[in-house]
């Protein structure tokens, strides 16, 4: 990170156990050389062992993500960013509309099957991510699912979570694969309308759809980050928790430019 990148990121990490009494030891390394490591391995796709001499040793960078993985804290970080740049472009904090979509990528042999599918629409064989977006493309929810999953079965329990955290949202753009019951379903139960933007019936080739566009622009976001060109998770919030550090990434250098 730059050092502008730093000023803003630093006030926004979650405070370690120890600093507030609850216990634990004082970290080996500090944050911004664990922070560095762990988006250098996103951005670039290597491996863990194949951390350069620069950083901390890899398993201690492991180790640093995997607890961060596990205890929420990569979400964390990223839902306060999202919250900062949403306050810095003029919106309130916490969204009212949003988009859903999904995006199957294949999977390297380091998947299991048994969370590993086959996308027949896609023909693709691996997972699939399913994202909801606010309406300047930020991530809201994110779920990955072996890619055989399909789009209707997977809004459901996406939505859910969706409800949860962000009980403003009342209205949610999707497209022709969500059609179905989740429709009645997502107004009687979350009360969310969910609104369905389909192709003209004229329409060939590539056409720039309302409000859909947006989850597509937050892949391509997403798809800057080579460590998520392929799936190479074993699990998957492991495959999530790298979802949730590719688009903080976004965020922090978006907020480093437009404060400085």
């Amino acid at each position: 990170m730059t050092d502008a990148e730093w000023a803003e990121v630093r006030g926004l990490l979650p405070v370690p156990g120890w600093l507030e009494g609850r216990g634990g030891q004082p970290e080996g390394y500090c944050h911004r050389q664990m922070i560095d490591a762990v988006r250098y391995l996103v951005a670039g796709g290597i491996t863990w062992r194949a951390m350069p001499s620069d950083f901390p040793a890899w398993d201690r960078v492991y180790a640093f993500w995997r607890r961060w993985r596990d205890k929420g804290w990569a979400r964390e970080l990223h839902d306060r960013l999202r919250d900062r740049v949403r306050e810095a472009e003029g919106r309130d904090a916490e969204p009212t509309a949003a988009a859903i979509d999904a995006q199957s990528v294949k999977a390297a042999a380091s998947v299991p099957a048994a969370t590993r599918g086959f996308d027949g629409g896609k023909k693709v064989n691996g997972r699939k991510r399913h994202v909801v977006v606010d309406t300047l493309g930020l991530l809201l929810t994110v779920m990955v699912t072996a890619a055989s999953v399909t789009d209707r079965h997977a809004g459901h329990s996406l939505l859910a979570r969706l409800r949860h955290r962000h009980w403003r949202v009342r209205r949610v753009w999707a497209d022709g694969g969500y059609t179905g019951p989740l429709v009645d379903v997502a107004r009687s139960v979350w009360q969310i309308a969910l609104t369905v933007v389909k192709r003209g019936d004229g329409a060939s080739g590539f056409t720039v759809l309302p409000k859909r566009w947006l989850v597509e622009r937050t892949f391509a976001w997403l798809m800057r980050s080579r460590r998520l060109a392929r799936d190479y998770e074993g699990r998957t919030d492991s495959a999530e928790a790298m979802i949730w550090w590719s688009m903080s990434m976004v965020m922090s250098r978006r907020l480093a430019r437009q404060r400085h």
